[in-house]
């Protein structure tokens, strides 16, 4: 162990994309090259690249009959190669410096604010159809804190030591888990795909990665990062596939050692009950770590300022279509400031615009694939038809170009309507009216609504109005926003991560969650040890 010590970073910069501006010029370039090309993207093995014969394909979501890429898909026989690699790489892995395998992940950093940056810009841009600010934070900003505060983490980890009396040295050796991470991610945030399996490799573990079938494309060029950054071959392993072929052939093996899962309740509670049903046949007790779905919240208050109030639930509930896990989904308004905020909503909505998300003034984009639509669909369906809703604004959908949805605001007077209930996943913003002077109770029926434990914020000017929100909403939302919309999380300032059945709440840009990647030996190292059995009272 050194002294050595990790840059002091800040949160990378938010690049413009002012018209005239460096970053506009190359991501038009790079916008240009990506989408008049079709890549086609091995599995990632050990190093080697291995195609295969079945295959997928990614479209733009926007652009539904424009084809990105094809994918080879992992089957049996891969996830077999997989964990051979990732075994085979262990040892060299883990029993490297840390500041060495640190050093790898910076160098990603710095190519990612560098060369990279308009590469996974634009494949999330055209793979995920993000608008150029949602994939600059995202692909970019996030992913470049993730790599270089992680490895602060790291160090802050290891700097935690017991104390020592005279005679002897306690000290804690933080090792990496025994076997392999089998990192599951999603298609919304590349940032989370990028960390979900190179947070527990920092640590000093080997991965299998399975990426969203939807979001591969940007996937291959984060494997391309880690090449470009040096990471050896075996310590992260892409395999791309159905999860009904890739989960059952990784989760039962012996040496799972831990879950890396952000996706949906329902594939996360079915990897938990894999887990227990193997319990006996792995070397150890898997590590499960998962972030699932939400249905936050915004609880205004009747002091809030309401033109806050009204971006808040904008940007908070349309960006990106609502394909956050922390967007707003549902919101509680007082009866006396409903009116005037009804007229800014619907006035700004108008002005909103929709479509292709390389161009510069697109706000909302297209959901992600058709199953995405047909389930957002299908919750629109329901409030048309419902007698205790009334949707104000939008309820068109279209997949005949793309897969798109407009922003849609329903209405209700019923706290437990399903859509103020059930995640969508979509644009959609379900509000319910309720009376001022009940205000606590409806901070209670908030509170009880949802299975979920995500995000949520409270609008208010009175500062006892916030104290009780805040007290009676205290397990309602692991991350908790005072006059601020519940999206926007920054890596080492808003730790995320949500309980209930949100996850276990293990803090992702944090040392919360890289503790979870190493398994802690204690050693106490006595200097002159004692010669006789007895003790010094049992002598005469």
């Amino acid at each position: 162990m050194t002294n050595y010590r990790i840059p002091e970073y800040e949160n990378e910069p938010i690049y413009s994309y002012l018209e005239g501006s460096k970053e506009l010029k190359d991501l038009r370039a790079m916008l240009d090259k990506m989408s008049n090309e079709v890549i086609d993207i091995p599995l990632i093995i050990g190093g080697k690249e291995i195609f295969t014969e079945k295959k997928g394909k990614n479209v733009m979501p926007h652009d539904h009959k424009h084809v990105l890429a094809t994918y080879s898909m992992a089957e049996k026989e891969h996830i077999d190669m997989a964990i051979e690699a990732a075994a085979k790489a262990k040892k060299e892995w883990e029993n490297m410096q840390w500041y060495d395998r640190a050093a790898i992940f910076l160098k990603a950093a710095d190519l990612l604010a560098g060369p990279f940056r308009p590469v996974l810009n634009v494949a999330t841009m055209l793979g995920q159809s993000k608008n150029i600010l949602q994939a600059e934070i995202d692909s970019a900003c996030e992913l470049i804190d993730f790599f270089r505060f992680n490895a602060k983490f790291m160090q802050q980890i290891y700097e935690q030591q017991p104390g020592s009396n005279a005679g002897m040295w306690n000290r804690i050796d933080y090792r990496p888990l025994e076997g392999f991470i089998f990192a599951v991610t999603p298609f919304n945030f590349t940032s989370i795909a990028g960390n979900l399996p190179s947070a527990p490799a920092l640590m000093g573990n080997t991965v299998l990665w399975k990426p969203a079938s939807s979001s591969v494309f940007s996937g291959y060029y984060l494997m391309k990062l880690f090449e470009a950054a040096g990471l050896p071959p075996g310590v992260i392993n892409f395999i791309p596939g159905k999860g009904s072929q890739v989960g059952p052939n990784v989760m039962p093996h012996k040496d799972l050692a831990g879950i890396h899962f952000t996706g949906s309740t329902a594939v996360f509670q079915g990897m938990w009950k894999t887990v227990g049903e193997n319990i006996g046949n792995y070397k150890s007790y898997p590590r499960i770590v998962g972030e699932t779905g939400g249905k936050d919240f915004v609880f205004v208050h009747n002091s809030a300022d309401i033109k806050a109030v009204n971006t808040a639930l904008l940007r908070g509930s349309f960006e990106y279509a609502g394909q956050k896990c922390s967007a707003a989904s549902r919101a509680y308004i007082p009866r006396s400031i409903w009116p005037e905020l009804k007229e800014l909503l619907l006035k700004d909505l108008e002005s909103m615009k929709m479509g292709d998300p390389t161009e510069i003034d697109t706000t909302v984009n297209a959901v992600i694939d058709q199953a995405a639509f047909v389930s957002i669909s299908r919750f629109i369906s329901y409030a048309e038809e419902a007698s205790d809703a009334e949707i104000i604004s939008g309820g068109n959908v279209d997949e005949n170009v793309g897969y798109f949805i407009s922003p849609t605001i329903i209405v209700t007077e019923n706290p437990h309507f399903k859509t103020m209930e059930e995640e969508i996943f979509g644009p959609v913003l379900s509000i319910y009216v309720y009376d001022d002077d009940k205000y606590e109770e409806t901070l209670e029926i908030c509170d009880k609504t949802s299975i979920y434990a995500l995000t949520g914020s409270i609008f208010a000017k009175d500062k006892y109005a916030v104290l009780k929100a805040s007290k009676v909403l205290r397990n309602a939302a692991g991350n908790f926003y005072l006059n601020d919309k519940p999206t926007g999380a920054v890596v080492n300032q808003q730790p995320f991560g949500g309980a209930r059945a949100s996850g276990t709440n293990d803090k992702a840009g944090s040392w919360l969650n890289l503790i979870r990647w190493v398994s802690p030996r204690t050693i106490k190292e006595t200097f002159v040890p004692p010669t006789e059995y007895d003790y010094a009272y049992m002598r005469k």
